[in-house]
């Protein structure tokens, strides 16, 4: 999915950087479905704070870069589907050519979902990949059991058949007056980790852990940033080349000033000879992809630009969480072993990339 979001999103300003491509998540549904509610939800942002963040971006739709400060993910909301006058037509093109997954947001208490199954069939026909989630809002708007399994089934079923295929499905409640839906969030977010990893990485709710899980949840977005970076770096092969470790290096220098340790070929050195060099050269083989063109993981360019890109953010994420645990761990006054550090970083590259793509 990641080498899709190169040929298709927009790029948005980052400081010292140049630019940097963002996921795109384009929500879909009828006027008072739960879109603004729903990514207000999924970023913990009030609902005031969502709808002045939302900027026009064609006729009819608007996107919401998040966070303000320096975008990683970006939303997209079309107009409502049904309105008097509107044709969605145009809107369906656009948001199709520049979106990476798309969520399909139905009330549970509104079984008239035609205009969304159409909008639905449209975009099935013009792009069959287009991965898509089908957000089941109003769980507290149908108190019985039965008539909520019923309308369920029947939404996802109608969903489903203008989708040609069995499309994924999390039911949620938005309720302002209810207690948080943290079940139906974290369906939501662990269904788009596994469709999008750069916006479900950010998205994902930090469970409890120990305290040097706890110390990287404060560093997460900036490695995410440098991963954004390294994504677009690639774009141009000789770019890409230089562009990426030079992206890598930095964030290694900044990660050591967050966690009090300066990044100096000492410190390097004791890094790399825990990580073993063979770790990036084992995946690229496993990965049928590129061979170690540098000492800190990174890829050759032997390959499309769009898969550079996305082993690059992959590559680029997890050699920041496990730089994060080393300089933990260092800041401690202890090494982590070399089986400790692979363990970390191939967890980390295995969710942030998408192998089935």
């Amino acid at each position: 999915m990641l080498n899709r979001i190169l040929k298709r999103a927009k790029r948005t300003p980052a400081e010292g950087a140049g630019e940097v491509i963002l996921p795109v998540v384009w929500l879909l549904g009828k006027t008072g479905a739960g879109k603004s509610s729903l990514v207000g939800a999924l970023t913990e942002q009030s609902d005031a704070e969502v709808g002045d963040g939302f900027q026009p971006c064609t006729r009819s739709a608007q996107s919401y870069d998040f966070p303000e400060e320096q975008p990683l993910v970006r939303f997209l909301d079309t107009r409502g589907l049904g309105e008097a006058g509107y044709d969605p037509s145009e809107d369906l093109a656009a948001c199709r050519d520049r979106s990476h997954v798309l969520l399909v947001v139905c009330r549970l208490d509104d079984p008239v979902q035609g205009m969304v199954a159409d909008a639905v069939a449209d975009i099935a026909r013009a792009d069959g990949r287009m991965r898509a989630i089908l957000v089941l809002t109003g769980k507290d708007l149908v108190p019985d059991p039965d008539a909520l399994e019923r309308a369920e089934r029947g939404i996802a079923a109608r969903i489903g058949r203008a989708a040609g295929r069995e499309i994924p499905r999390v039911t949620l409640s938005l309720a302002p007056s209810e207690t948080v839906d943290t079940e139906g969030l974290d369906g939501l977010r662990a269904q788009l980790l596994e469709s999008l990893p750069a916006a479900g990485l950010l998205l994902e709710k930090s469970r409890a852990g120990d305290a040097e899980h706890r110390e990287f949840q404060k560093h997460k977005r900036c490695v995410l940033s440098y991963a954004g970076v390294a994504l677009t770096s690639d774009l141009a092969p000789v770019v890409g080349l230089v562009a990426v470790p030079a992206t890598q290096l930095k964030m290694l220098h900044e990660l050591g000033l967050r966690y009090g340790i300066t990044w100096d070929r000492k410190v390097g050195a004791a890094f790399l000879s825990t990580m073993g060099l063979s770790l990036g050269a084992r995946y690229a083989t496993n990965f049928g992809l590129r061979e170690l063109a540098k000492l800190i993981p990174v890829y050759g360019q032997t390959v499309g630009a769009a898969t550079a890109g996305a082993i690059s953010f992959a590559t680029t994420y997890a050699l920041g969480r496990a730089a994060a645990y080393f300089l933990y761990r260092r800041a401690q006054g202890s090494s982590p072993s070399e089986e400790e550090l692979r363990a970390v970083y191939q967890r980390a590259f295995r969710r942030s990339s998408d192998e089935a793509d």
